[in-house]
């Protein structure tokens, strides 16, 4: 409890609430002044609730205060068992009520805030089932419920948001980068329609471009379409291959086989299918059954305890224990005029055994032929969205091999006519190139004469002028054609205009009447919405009240639950130890040696007077090892001696033949020198 106040205190020093108490203080604070500091916390956690507990009833208190916490799934503690009780001393202003409550909200003041502000969009409006009979009540709760949904998805697209780390900053960076781009292509597009408006008959090529692009988006739709009909068609075709496939099996079978073996393979099929479906599936259903039983029992049970599992597995040492003795018995008054109906148990176990077994394998490989099959498949709609073909047979490949032949052949025709062409490309290439270096010599030429002549440009110029003569020539053909377009064109606009006007009035007298209608139903509609309104208040304070109370009855109850199935289990676990404290006293008293050893106390009095014996060994073979300490310690000295004496002989001698074999070289090296 101490610890549970200094929490308490530190939390409400701090922000946002900094009131500044220490553990005397707090302690010392009064009923009306707890409420008050319960109703800060709860406004902190819902803006709705940061009221002076002063202007409003206790009950109001009471009842906002309880409301709040049932949508926060606040749970009063163990101690406090009774809800009418828990009530009675938030009215009050019970330390022993508001302490707790204090500790669990400032322990998650975030978490709790997120759920207070969802709780406000999230807790439905129950509507009665009379209402919902009216269409338009019926409409708005529908479009109610999708607006719940969709504020739901919106919700979770937020968090997952603020998870993935993007800051506001690189946000607002990628915002104002987008915005640049925007008005660099506005003003892209603003430079393009100036520069298109200078072109004669833009309007008409602007449609034309806008006819163009959507019949590229049909023959784009279209092009899918043929696609997805080839696939139609190639999964057809392999359907009706499988068939004839199928067909082509049967008839061989037919052709080959007699209706004596058609018969015995139906048989055959007629029994697997009927041992199937009377032995094999009947009793894997029950074995799923119970297992599926003991698992609920075993869900349905409350959490066990160590205690309770080791009471557990203690009962089925028990009982194994018991099946052991029972074997045992049946195996001393084993009679042997029950040999041979043992011996044809066995047999039929075994049987039955195998033939389970054959059964399994059998139902395997026709699984297995199934997968295969659909493998199959795939690979060859694999083959087909590749642009391959099936897979061919003999004939069919040798026909692919002559066509491959042929083929090869030609292609290296095709080959040495693509040499030839690119060797002849290359000599037109260096004759281009050496009429081009003599056009501009004689260019050259043609400027230095006009120089001399003194009217330099005049070959240029020509040309320049003849060019925008034929230019001009075309435009004032197309000029004269767009006038007779445009002036054909506005005619045909004023037609239109004309016709669409005398079709629209009478469309416009009703539309009129239509608006005034309109206006007098959501006149209507907004009084019949007030009403409602006022109706769904009256009775969302009953449910709500409601509520509150039948969920304090379901936590009561839910509590006397768990004390009655707690109290239960203690029942058993004490039946279980004096079931075992009996069995114990019986086997200790009896007569029988046999029972006596059967009892714990004997077997722990034989392990103890083990363990006493292989303590005094242990006893006398620390005594011998202590009294060859000395003695082993002396000679483990020695042998360190010893060895470190042979280290150092071993380094002597590797230092002695190292100098004999370099004085060996320097002699050498002295001979070789002496020879030159």
């Amino acid at each position: 409890m101490g610890d549970q106040i200094q929490f308490i205190v530190e939390k409400l020093n701090q922000e946002p609430f900094r009131k500044n108490y220490n553990l005397i203080s707090f302690d010392s604070l009064e009923s009306l002044q707890l409420l008050q500091l319960l109703s800060d916390v709860l406004g902190e956690i819902d803006p709705k609730h940061a009221v002076d507990i002063r202007e409003e009833l206790p009950e109001q208190t009471a009842k906002r205060m309880l409301n709040l916490l049932g949508i926060l799934k606040y749970k009063p503690p163990g101690t406090v068992s009774d809800l009418s009780a828990f009530r009675q001393g938030l009215v009050t202003g019970s330390k022993a009520v508001i302490h707790p409550v204090l500790h669990w909200l400032l322990q998650r003041t975030n978490e709790l805030r997120t759920r207070a502000y969802l709780a406000r969009f999230l807790v439905k409006l129950e509507v009665p089932a009379e209402f919902l009979q009216d269409d338009a009540v019926a409409d708005f709760n529908k479009q109610y419920e999708e607006l719940m949904e969709a504020f739901k998805n919106l919700h979770k697209e937020h968090e997952q948001l603020k998870v993935s780390g993007l800051s506001t900053a690189e946000i607002r960076r990628d915002i104002s980068a987008m915005e640049e781009e925007k008005d660099q292509l506005a003003k892209r597009v603003e430079r393009l329609k100036k520069r298109v408006e200078t072109v004669q008959n833009h309007q008409r090529m602007l449609e034309i471009a806008r006819q163009l692009r959507s019949e590229k988006e049909r023959e784009e739709s279209l092009a899918q379409q043929k696609q997805e009909q080839k696939s139609q068609l190639f999964h057809a075709e392999q359907r009706l291959q499988r068939a004839q496939v199928q067909l082509k099996e049967m008839q061989h079978v037919v052709a080959d086989s007699k209706p004596e073996s058609l018969m015995k393979k139906l048989e055959e099929e007629i029994n697997f299918n009927s041992y199937l479906v009377t032995e094999k599936i009947p009793s894997e259903m029950e074995s799923k059954k119970t297992s599926v039983y003991y698992l609920e029992k075993v869900v349905a049970e409350p959490a066990m305890t160590q205690a309770d599992l080791t009471a557990l597995e203690s009962e089925l040492d028990e009982v194994n224990a018991q099946m052991n003795q029972l074997i045992e018995k049946r195996m001393i008054t084993y009679e042997p005029t029950d040999s041979k109906f043992s011996m044809y148990r066995q047999q039929a176990s075994i049987i039955s055994r195998k033939k389970e077994a054959k059964a399994e394998e059998l139902q395997a490989a026709k699984e297995e032929m199934s997968s295969l099959q659909r493998q199959m498949e795939q690979k060859s709609s694999q083959a087909h969205g590749l642009e391959g073909s099936e897979v061919l047979s003999e004939d069919e490949f040798k026909q692919y091999v002559s066509r491959l032949r042929s083929k090869n052949t030609f292609y290296k025709k095709k080959r040495l006519e693509i040499a030839e062409i690119t060797a002849e490309y290359g000599i037109l290439q260096r004759t281009e190139e050496l009429l081009r270096q003599r056009h501009e010599a004689i260019q050259q030429q043609l400027q230095a004469v006009e120089e001399k002549k003194g009217i330099s440009g005049y070959s240029y110029t020509q040309e320049e002028l003849e060019r925008v003569s034929a230019v001009k020539s075309e435009m004032d053909e197309v000029k004269g054609q767009t006038l007779d377009n445009m002036s054909e064109m506005v005619k045909k606009l004023n037609a239109m205009v004309t016709e669409k006007k005398a079709s629209l009035a009478p469309v416009i007298k009703e539309l009129r009447q239509l608006r005034q209608n309109c206006q007098e139903l959501t006149q209507e509609r907004d009084e019949k919405k007030i009403q409602y309104d006022s109706c769904v208040a009256g009775l969302e304070t009953n449910r709500s009240a409601l509520e509150q109370e039948v969920k304090g009855l379901l936590e009561e109850c839910a509590q006397e639950e768990s004390n009655y199935q707690y109290i239960n289990c203690m029942k058993r676990n004490l039946e279980i130890q004096l079931q075992r404290a009996k069995e114990e006293m019986k086997a200790y008293v009896s007569p029988e040696a046999q029972e006596r050893r059967r009892a714990v106390r004997e077997q722990y009095t034989r392990i103890i007077l083990e363990q006493e014996n292989l303590g005094k060994k242990l006893r006398e073979k620390q005594k011998v090892v202590r009294e060859s300490h000395g003695s082993n310690m002396k000679q483990m000295k020695m042998w360190q001696d010893f060895q470190q004496l042979m280290e150092c002989k071993r380094d002597c001698f590797l230092k002695q033949q190292n100098q004999a074999a370099i004085g060996q070289i320097i002699q050498e090296g002295g001979k070789d020198r002496l020879v030159l």
